[in-house]
């Protein structure tokens, strides 16, 4: 039987690429941290390894004995006080990960990117892995510092480390127990607390898709190449729409003007740089609205085999399971 160590257990995409791989047959080693909380039930199969990312020698020590490496980790927040928490985990601890593969002679490490770290078409047509991009494109330190982690990821590939890079897109379902900046606008739809909208557009997947992208990835992805695990690109309208057909929550039937949120989101975030609270508005999140985040994922869907459950289906699923475990009524 052969090990995984998935880095990021005990998150959204992690917690789902752990079950995957059980039922794949694989050991896994699922690394936590032990402030983590883990949304997985108990099952056979999994070793919980504490560690941490940051560390060299806590991943050199949990690379032994892997046959792959699932480098799912990731600091995903669109404010933070101290941006240079989003570096160390994202970038220093890309590079821990994959040099400690590298020394224990791992067969195969799938890197889980994010389409942030990808180009957009200025026309607002999806975008796919190869169109042009520079750190100049990143909106914010969560997308610079995926941008920057990719780079370190190619480095790797050129010291004779297989590597495959996945781009999961907005990963929606069961299971996101923090939840997740996408999952929290889902809540906060659910609890009547997204009276506006802001025209914006997402490239919508279901969690469970994207687990299943990372293990295809590992047995059909080549080498050095790079995979969107996306579906279907839908405005926020449009998401709103779906959703309270779901939900029997009415959706919001106003469009707010960019540059007021803006302005509003700037005044916001100069407040939190002195209270350290997190915004009400992100910043962060209200730039990256400026563009719809398009994507062609059929390079995964075709090379991988990547399932494509239908974006109703993934929100559906994720309405029932906020409304399950008390996130809204």
């Amino acid at each position: 039987m052969p090990t995984a160590l998935v880095t990021g257990a005990t998150g959204f995409i992690g917690g789902h690429v752990v079950q995957v791989l059980l039922e794949r047959g694989w050991k896994v080693k699922a690394l936590h941290r032990r402030s983590s909380p883990s949304g997985l039930p108990p099952s056979h199969g999994v070793e919980w390894v504490t560690g941490d990312i940051r560390s060299a020698s806590h991943m050199l020590q949990a690379c032994v004995d892997c046959q792959a490496v699932f480098h799912v980790a990731a600091d995903y927040r669109l404010w933070v006080r101290d941006p240079g928490e989003i570096y160390e985990s994202n970038v220093q601890g890309t590079v821990n990960v994959l040099s400690a593969a590298l020394e224990k002679g791992v067969e195969k490490v799938v890197y889980t990117s994010s389409v942030g770290a990808l180009g957009l078409n200025a026309d607002g047509t999806p975008a796919h892995e190869k169109t042009p991009v520079s750190l100049e494109d990143m909106i914010g330190h969560y997308k610079r510092s995926k941008f920057l982690a990719e780079r370190e990821a190619e480095k790797f590939l050129r010291k004779g480390l297989p590597v495959v890079t996945v781009h999961p897109s907005t990963p929606v379902g069961p299971g996101d127990i923090k939840p997740t900046p996408t999952g929290k606008i889902i809540v906060d739809y659910l609890n009547g607390r997204m009276p506006a909208y802001l025209n914006t557009g997402l490239n919508l997947v279901h969690v469970r898709d994207v687990a299943e992208g990372h293990a295809l990835a590992f047995e059909r992805g080549k080498t050095g190449e790079k995979y969107i695990l996306g579906n279907r690109n839908l405005t926020l309208e449009e998401i709103f729409k779906i959703l309270e057909k779901l939900s029997q929550v009415r959706a919001p039937g106003v469009r707010l003007p960019y540059h007021p949120i803006l302005w509003l989101a700037h005044f916001l975030s100069g407040i939190s740089a002195l209270t350290g609270k997190e915004p009400l508005v992100p910043l962060e999140g209200v730039k990256m609205a400026k563009k719809f985040m398009f994507f062609d994922s059929s390079k995964a869907v075709r090379e991988l085999g990547m399932p494509q459950t239908p974006v109703e289906q993934a929100l559906g699923e994720a309405v029932t399971w906020f409304r399950a475990n008390g996130y809204a009524p």
